[in-house]
């Protein structure tokens, strides 16, 4: 009887300790709960941060209405103050102007020019015209380009400012005989 009790008591620890390693294996097996809440607030986060620079984004005005409110301040041709400040404004053609055909079949011309203030006052608005002609003075294609703010923020007396500027479109055909600058809007400052 003894020798099967020492037999039991033998069978009951393997048993118990079997048991707590079975314990142990499954606790290894469990996986740990996970939170994901610090995700889920930093996605919220992200999206509210995205969503403030889109607005401030789409709430400002673009290019065209900012160079519209730039140029409704300036004289037009017509005004007496226009032709004032105009007959001080020289403009010139570069050399490096250059025609280059394109994949399309139509040739677009990369001008460069270089505007000089002749006067004694600060130019802060300028907008000119690049019009290529044909020899008989008729114009093919013409672009306008504001230089003062846009490419310089203002033209000091007896300053100059490169402009380069591309116009695309023209055919084979054309007869780009020249170009003629002209000032379209312009304002002096204080």
């Amino acid at each position: 009887m003894v020798w099967q009790n020492d037999n039991l008591l033998k069978l009951h620890s393997e048993i118990c300790l079997f048991l707590t390693d079975m314990d142990t294996l499954t606790k290894l097996n469990d996986k740990p709960v996970r939170s994901y809440s610090g995700f889920i607030i930093g996605g919220l986060i992200g999206v509210v941060l995205i969503a403030i620079v889109a607005i401030y984004i789409l709430q400002q005005p673009s290019r065209e209405e900012q160079i519209a409110t730039v140029l409704a301040t300036a004289h037009q041709p017509g005004a007496p103050e226009f032709e004032e400040l105009a007959k001080d404004i020289v403009i010139s053609t570069g050399e490096n102007t250059v025609e280059s055909p394109n994949a399309f079949g139509s040739i677009s011309m990369f001008i460069v020019g270089t505007v000089r203030n002749n006067g004694q006052r600060l130019i802060t608005v300028l907008e000119v015209n690049a019009a290529v002609v044909d020899l008989e003075e008729n114009v093919i294609r013409e672009k306008r380009v504001l230089v003062v703010p846009a490419q310089q923020p203002q033209l000091g007396a007896e300053s100059s400012v490169p402009v380069t500027l591309s116009i695309d479109g023209f055919s084979t055909k054309d007869d780009r005989a020249n170009i003629r600058w002209s000032v379209t809007a312009i304002r002096a400052g204080s």
